[in-house]
């Protein structure tokens, strides 16, 4: 498979990038800095330069045609304020969503985030953070040329992975490394039978690749 990844630079876009190229996967990330290539060289993935919060529809499709699936993790980061909340977390999600449509990529994973929410009330950065990811998933929920399937990750933690999730429509809070969100993307990318599924992911005790046919489907 070839696999185009938003966000190429972030923690679990770098994790899920090594798996998909050990497997075998041609594997592509957008980062915004391209002093960020080498980590992505060696992390197996083909760097690609291009600044989502000021990219077209077109330049991004272009990035994205010949792929087999397109997956968003980007993200603002914790030290952004609002407005990059609204520009990285919504915006950019909007538009890679619509580019993947416009270059025929069907198969489309989002990192969402749990509590996400458009209705999200409050004003803090956090507040706007979840309305921000809630409205780019409900973007995404409602173009019917997309296979989507959105994962919303609990506290992400640096442990090491165990390989044992919780992978469900509602699993309540918990922390999960992003060792285990990683493998869970991995799975998900070449799971097209989870397509229309929203799921949450927390630490549990199956093995990844069992939560993930659990839900297939359903």
């Amino acid at each position: 498979m070839r696999i185009v990844i938003a966000g190429g630079h972030g923690q679990i876009a770098l994790r899920l990038e090594r798996l998909l190229a050990a497997r075998g996967d041609e594997v592509a990330g957008i980062i915004r800095k391209a002093e960020q290539a080498d980590d992505l060289r060696q992390a197996g993935a083909e760097p690609v330069v291009l600044d989502l919060e000021s990219a077209s529809v077109d330049e991004v499709a272009e990035r994205l045609r010949g792929a087999d699936a397109a997956v968003f993790a980007a993200g603002a980061g914790p030290g952004s304020g609002a407005t990059r909340k609204d520009t990285v977390d919504k915006a950019a999600a909007v538009l890679f969503a619509d580019a993947a449509v416009a270059a025929g990529v069907r198969r489309f994973v989002v990192v969402s985030s749990m509590g996400a929410d458009p209705r999200h009330q409050g004003d803090e950065i956090f507040d706007v953070y979840l309305r921000a990811k809630g409205e780019a998933d409900a973007y995404v929920r409602g173009l019917d040329a997309l296979d989507w399937t959105i994962l919303r990750p609990g506290q992400l933690t640096d442990d090491a992975g165990t390989g044992l999730v919780r992978l469900e429509a509602r699993t309540g809070r918990g922390p999960v490394p992003r060792d285990d969100v990683a493998a869970v993307l991995a799975e998900l990318v070449d799971t097209s039978a989870t397509a229309g599924l929203t799921l949450e992911l927390i630490s549990g005790s199956a093995p990844v690749s069992v939560a993930v046919k659990s839900v297939a489907g359903n």
